[in-house]
């Protein structure tokens, strides 16, 4: 019997905490906001602590995650979303998924209806083709513009003026089927940081995540998972297709994005990432991405 890629060990130190608070995500909980072919989209709203996590959870409608303020952790189909105010995430029918509050939040989740044979928001296949609906399988990033963000809000409140059971107003079925086609003009934007099926592999990445900072190299991070450097890099490329160092930039921009979201100098991203200095970061995400990072935080 091959011997377990990581010796059993105990940590020499633990993870942070990732849930003070928990939210279940239950059926029961989850019944007065399911759309339906009458509601579409249903729209609810929470502030929820730093380090609340959402137990993984799936349902038979769509999703849009994202935070009007603070910052969300969304995990599904191995990868890991970092969704500032400015992203949404969309989950499909039937994908398991993890949020983690990381910052202090105003979530707003949309609950969409999707009608047999589509695969996105109603709109979707009408005007793009069946490539384009392939895009709407898979979990995607979007861009939040400011209609879209309105219109959430909008919903809400009519929604609040005739809830369930009674039907729905003329003026939310209109404001739903804009957010709709709002939704499928969003632009996608290509971030995403993949997880590992390895168990013990997915708890190192998931310490990353947590605090990127805590060690510069690889020896460190594998010193913590009780495994040898080159037991962890091999697994690195083995699961992820890619090295440890290219796997943890991909984090560092990710975190990086998310704090530029929230107006944070660039001074202050690099010292908390670990940079010696504001240069040594600039340099890091020039060579990662081909751009300085101005130009980078705000094409991205």
């Amino acid at each position: 019997m091959p011997a377990p890629p990581f010796p059993p060990r105990t940590p020499a130190r633990p993870r942070p905490a990732v849930a003070q608070a928990q939210a279940a995500a239950s059926a029961h909980e989850l019944a007065p906001y399911r759309p339906d072919a009458q509601r579409a989209v249903r729209v609810r709203s929470r502030r929820l602590a730093a380090s609340t996590r959402i137990e993984p959870h799936r349902h038979p409608w769509a999703q849009v995650a994202y935070s009007s303020t603070g910052v969300l952790r969304v995990s599904a189909e191995q990868h890991t979303y970092i969704v500032p105010p400015s992203r949404a995430v969309w989950i499909p029918p039937g994908v398991e998924h993890v949020v983690t509050v990381v910052e202090d939040a105003e979530l707003r989740t949309l609950y969409l209806h999707v009608p047999a044979g589509r695969s996105g928001p109603a709109a979707i296949g009408r005007t793009e083709g069946l490539r384009a609906a392939a895009h709407w399988q898979h979990c995607r990033v979007l861009e939040v513009s400011p209609l879209l963000r309105v219109l959430v809000e909008q919903i809400g409140d009519a929604a609040a003026l005739q809830p369930p059971p009674a039907p729905p107003a003329e003026r939310e079925r209109l404001l739903a089927t804009l957010l709709q086609d709002e939704l499928r003009r969003a632009r996608p934007v290509p971030l995403g940081v993949g997880l590992p099926q390895d168990k013990r592999l997915r708890t190192l990445c998931e310490a990353v995540l947590d605090d990127p900072a805590r060690h510069a190299t690889l020896p460190g991070w594998a010193r913590e998972a009780g495994a040898s450097a080159r037991t962890v890099a091999r697994l690195f490329r083995q699961e992820l297709g890619t090295t440890f160092a290219e796997w943890r930039q991909q984090v560092l921009l990710a975190k990086a994005l998310s704090m530029a979201a929230r107006k944070r100098p660039m001074a202050h991203i690099a010292a908390e990432l670990g940079y010696a200095s504001a240069s040594a970061f600039s340099a890091m995400v020039t060579r990662s991405v081909g751009m300085p990072p101005s130009r980078f935080f705000a094409a991205a």
